[in-house]
């Protein structure tokens, strides 16, 4: 975070950077919205430093202690506070959580992940703040409103919907986000209001953008070793050989030096993947790959999100799609969230929940008017539900699925 702090000053300057993470706290945040693009580079990476840093804060002021979950929630947040997330559009979401739990006697520790990861629903509050037609004190009264009954209403939504998927969907959170953020659209759309599509995509890469992740991947993989020692390889290849099924924990199931490992993998991993194929290294695509190294301490590895990438070139080619637009980008990266498919059922599987999600994430950005910041995990949570569903009345034939 600190480091982010220091390459966004040393890129843009002291005082243009932070004028910008300024101006960005009041700004559009629905999909697509790079801040890259609207702000600069030093802004951009302030902001996802701040993102972070709040995450810090409440992961300790909860005594919640360092797990793959907590690592991908914080990777997590930073990745999307380069498109979306900002403090202020997310700590009335986390207020809201804390809320909801203290209603049914629950402490803010036991919410603390669905708080941590709910702020995809950010775009809630800035949207109200900044789109409706509100102004001055009202507009940040009634936005910081929206954003508490949002997160008030989360828990509830998140429990339930883990069942649908079983696990199989590592964003269960986006397709809980997914499930409000439609209900939250229609109701908006019955009162006539009409969403306007935001397409902010940054096109001018930078050596700063281009490397920031594989010098993150290559110093975490480094971190892995130094921690583990020999140790760190045997735990890593431990890693591959789990199904990443909900809740795989990789710090605890294996060492956080494995993890760390795996996560810089996945890191350079993509970050090739863009470079091969000419893609944008911006604030969504960054911020992509952030989340799946994030990923790579709580269910995702090498070995079980392959399939489901292929999955998506292959349903690209067959559609005519380019590899570089940014719908078939972003899905490439995130479709890593059904990567347990894969591991649990095999590459095929895996090939197939690829295939389906691209065509699905498509549509569902539109459903829900761009305010859920996490699309690919709500089409990722209805592929899985989808095939799981249909392998679960194949199984029925012998014995209960499990």
């Amino acid at each position: 975070m600190f480091s982010f702090i220091v390459t966004g000053i040393a890129v843009d300057g002291a005082g243009t950077a932070f004028n910008g993470f300024l101006e960005l706290q009041f700004r559009p945040a629905r999909l697509i919205s790079d801040y890259i693009s609207e702000a600069g580079i030093g802004a951009s990476l302030i902001n996802a430093a701040a993102v972070g840093i709040t995450g810090l804060i409440l992961i300790l002021i909860a005594k919640v202690q360092l797990s793959g979950a907590t690592f991908a929630a914080i990777f997590t947040m930073m990745g999307f506070a380069l498109f979306g997330k900002t403090p202020v559009n997310i700590l009335p979401i986390i207020f809201g959580v804390y809320l909801g739990g203290k209603l049914i006697g629950k402490t803010f520790s036991e919410y603390l992940i669905i708080a941590l990861f709910g702020t995809a629903l950010g775009p809630v509050v800035s949207m109200v703040t900044v789109e409706m037609g509100l102004t001055g004190l009202s507009a940040v009264a009634v936005g910081t409103g929206a954003g508490i009954a949002t997160g008030f209403m989360l828990p509830a939504i998140a429990v339930s919907v883990l069942h649908f998927h079983q696990g199989y969907s590592l964003y269960n959170i986006g397709l809980t986000c997914g499930f409000f953020a439609l209900f939250a659209a229609s109701f908006l759309r019955a009162g006539g209001y009409v969403f306007e599509g935001l397409m902010l995509w940054n096109t001018s890469n930078s050596t700063v953008l281009i490397f920031i992740v594989p010098v993150l991947s290559v110093i975490l993989i480094a971190t892995g070793i130094f921690s583990a020692g020999k140790n760190s390889w045997k735990d890593l290849l431990a890693i591959q050989k789990h199904t990443g099924r909900l809740p795989s924990d990789f710090m605890d199931l294996e060492s956080m030096g494995g993890s760390l490992i795996n996560a810089g993998l996945l890191g350079l991993a993509g970050s090739a993947y863009i470079l091969i194929i000419g893609g944008d290294f911006n604030g969504p695509t960054i911020g992509g790959l952030l989340t799946i190294m994030g990923f790579g301490a709580f269910g995702t590895h090498l070995r079980n999100s392959w399939p489901v990438v292929v999955g998506v070139i292959a349903a690209s080619l067959i559609f005519g799609k380019s590899l570089t637009s940014p719908g078939v980008l972003l899905a490439a990266i995130f479709c890593t969230t059904l990567a347990p498919l894969a591991g649990a059922f095999g590459i095929v599987t895996g090939l197939i929940a690829g295939f389906i999600h691209l065509v699905l994430v498509h549509q569902t950005g539109s459903w829900q008017g761009g305010m859920n910041l996490y699309n690919n995990g709500f089409a990722g949570g209805l592929t899985a539900t989808l095939i799981v569903s249909v392998i679960a009345w194949y199984r029925s034939r012998n014995s209960d699925f499990k």
